[in-house]
This record gives structure tokens, C-alpha cells and sequence, in this order.
């Protein structure tokens, strides 16, 4: 069955589906997006993207596309026709069709909006899960609004091109302090030698990841505290565990860094204790 796509209106079949080149997000990359993992038919913390869609507009100046509403009933009619019942759905929206112009155009432009969605095989992640995955180290080179999900993502690819080449699956950004950001696609959490969970704090330097936010949920439920401070890259190599999450991954336990075994090279408890909780606790939308 071939796959279809929305693009500002109209369902189409995927290999057809364009914008102009004059799209400001193609020239410009002046527009974000989301990700968001689909479940056993059921959409996976949909509020939650939708809440920093809007947020990640606004801090561009731009308003959302349609109504929430109207949006939703989109997504999941591109799901529908794909057939995914187990995937993911992208959604990007950019300030539209412009002549080639660094300051905004009108603010009546019609924005750009696509909706793609495909199905995945949840063995491979499981697979992960089973074995853990190896990371690299790489510098932090991006611009400072990380916070806004943009469809600027160059150096993420960099990143995770260098991560590919080392035989790596993920590269977490150190900045010029010597502390751990993010990784290119991931938040990144350790267990300290003292068995505390730890995170870098989301007001600066990081998205502030939907699965991370959830994650926050599901610890409390569980009695897990988590603090949220700056950590190392010695910290990680020294921590008892290490795992990055993501919409699509959820919780992959890092095995090694730079070449380097993390803990006794296994995954752990904590990310397997929050991988088995997260569905339960995560809002579900059926499509």
C-alpha cells in the first residue's frame, strides 16, 4: 500500500506530496515540528506535543495552523490511511511561501503544513532495550534557542553522522563547561554512584523533551526521585546507569561512551523499572 502524506489541505500519495521552493522552511529552515510515537492504535502523549508545537510557534511568532481540534482530526486521518498502528507521525508546520526575504512576510501568509506518517517494527527497539546501545561525546555547537523545536537540525545530523561513522547510535552534546546537554535526538539521565536519578535541568541548553516530562511523571509514581542538575562527562562514565529518552525510543539504556564501558556493560533496573511503566502512565489517544 503506497503512503500518503498531508500537505496544506490535501491528502496525496507520498512520493508526490511537495512544497514550493520558496517555502521558508526549505530556505530558511523557519519552521518546528514533532515527532510523536504511535502504540497498538493508540497515539502516544499527543496533549503534550501539541502543548510545545504551540509553544515552539509562538516563540517564532506564529500562531498555530488550525484549531487543535482540527489538527488532531488530521493526524489521525494520515495515520488512518497509512495504516500504523504501530509508528510514528510527523508533523511540520513552517511560515510558508514567501519571496526569498530574511525579515518574516506578512503575517497573512498561508503557512506550510505536512502530516507523514509510517509504521515501525517494535522488535528493533526491543532489541535495544535487551542490549543497550554505545554513545559518543561530541561538542556542543548549536545555536542557543535548543528550547524551540525547529526544523534547524544541521549539527544534530552532524552529530549523529560521527556517532554512525564510531559505530556509536546516539551523540550527546557536551558544552564549553564541560557539562552534558543533550543527546542529538535525546534527553540524557544518569544513575549517580549514590543511586540517585539525575537530569540536566530544562531551562536552558535543552529541549525540554515530552517523553522526559512523562518520564518525571512516572518516577514519582514509582518513588524514584529525580534531581535535576548539571552532570559530566566523568559522571556518566562513573554512574551506577545511563539512558537517553525520546518520543519514538522512550528509555535506551547507553552501555558505553567514547569506547568506554558504562557500569558493568548491561542495562539497568531504573530505565527497565520506567520502560514497563511507561504506557501505563503516558496519555493514550486512540487514533
Amino acid at each position: 500500500m503506497p503512503r500518503i502524506a498531508y500537505v496544506n489541505g490535501r491528502y496525496q500519495p507520498h512520493d508526490e506530496a511537495a512544497v514550493h521552493v520558496e517555502d521558508r522552511g526549505f530556505q530558511f529552515a523557519d519552521g518546528v515540528y514533532e515527532v510523536c510515537e504511535v502504540r497498538h492504535g493508540m497515539i502516544v502523549d499527543l496533549t503534550r506535543h501539541l502543548n510545545r508545537l504551540e509553544r515552539s510557534l509562538g516563540e517564532l511568532s506564529m500562531p498555530m495552523p488550525m484549531s487543535r481540534a482540527a489538527l488532531t482530526l488530521v493526524i489521525r486521518e494520515v495515520l488512518r490511511r497509512n495504516r500504523v498502528r504501530n509508528g510514528l507521525f510527523y508533523l511540520q508546520v513552517t511560515r510558508g511561501r514567501a519571496r526569498r526575504d530574511h525579515v518574516y512576510p506578512s503575517p497573512d501568509t498561508p503557512m506550510t503544513v505536512v502530516v507523514t506518517a509510517k509504521s515501525t517494527d517494535p522488535s528493533i527497539i526491543a532489541r535495544k532495550n535487551a542490549n543497550g546501545i554505545a554513545a559518543i561525546t561530541v561538542p556542543d555547537n548549536r545555536w542557543e534557542r535548543v528550547d524551540i523545536k525547529t526544523v534547524g537540525l544541521l549539527p544534530n545530523c552532524m552529530a549523529r553522522q560521527a556517532a554512525k561513522e564510531a559505530g556509536a547510535q546516539e551523540a550527546i552534546y557536551v558544552d564549553s563547561q564541560g557539562r552534558v546537554t543533550e543527546g542529538a535526538a535525546t534527553n540524557v539521565w544518569i544513575v549517580d554512584k549514590e543511586g540517585r536519578l539525575v537530569t540536566r535541568p530544562a531551562e536552558q541548553g535543552i529541549l525540554r523533551g515530552v517523553t522526559r516530562t512523562t518520564l518525571m511523571d512516572i518516577t514519582a509514581r514509582l518513588g524514584i526521585e529525580v534531581r535535576e542538575d548539571y552532570f559530566t562527562v566523568d559522571d556518566m562514565l562513573n554512574a551506577r546507569e545511563v539512558f537517553i529518552t525520546a518520543a519514538t525510543s522512550i528509555c535506551f539504556p547507553v552501555v558505553s561512551l567514547d569506547g568506554k564501558t558504562i557500569a558493568n556493560g548491561h542495562p539497568g533496573s531504573v530505565s527497565q523499572k520506567i520502560r514497563e511503566a511507561f504506557f501505563d502512565i503516558a496519555e493514550k489517544t486512540a487514533i
